[in-house]
């Protein structure tokens, strides 16, 4: 299995909420690689340094975050076709009809509220897992 076909990248300017999806994405799938990043421009940056095998299988971004909102990133990273096949999820605590909009409009596969439990966390974890080939 090739590290893109395991690798998940994570972009929230929250360290709990990244460390909360990161367990529940290792509950599902324990051999998944989780890299962390705090805002968009940290992704960007790391995307490009990446060979094209080292690409990660699936994108979940945060809305809010400082230096680049996730849809501003999913509009950054629609606009290189290197990207384009990677699923992009936006995970946030905004349920904004405008934000759901936007983000969809601008790239993302999926647009889902943070939940409050780590049970409902596990069960959104594993529907973005099934976009990935792990």
């Amino acid at each position: 299995m090739s590290q893109r076909n395991r690798s998940i990248l994570l972009a929230d300017d929250d360290p709990e909420d990244l460390e909360l999806l990161e367990e529940a994405i290792l509950s599902i799938e324990p051999g998944a690689i989780v890299k962390h990043f705090y805002n968009g421009r940290e992704v960007i940056d790391f995307l490009r340094e990446c060979s094209d095998s080292e690409l990660p299988c699936l994108i979940i971004l945060d809305y809010n975050m400082p230096q680049m909102t996730g849809a501003e990133l999913l509009t950054s990273l629609g606009d290189d076709n290197r990207y384009k096949t990677i699923p992009k999820m936006v995970l946030s605590t905004s349920n904004a009809e405008a934000h759901i909009k936007l983000c969809l409009k601008n790239g993302a596969t999926d647009y889902f509220v943070k939940p409050f439990d780590m049970k409902e966390l596990q069960k959104l974890a594993g529907k973005m897992l099934s976009v990935c080939n792990l």
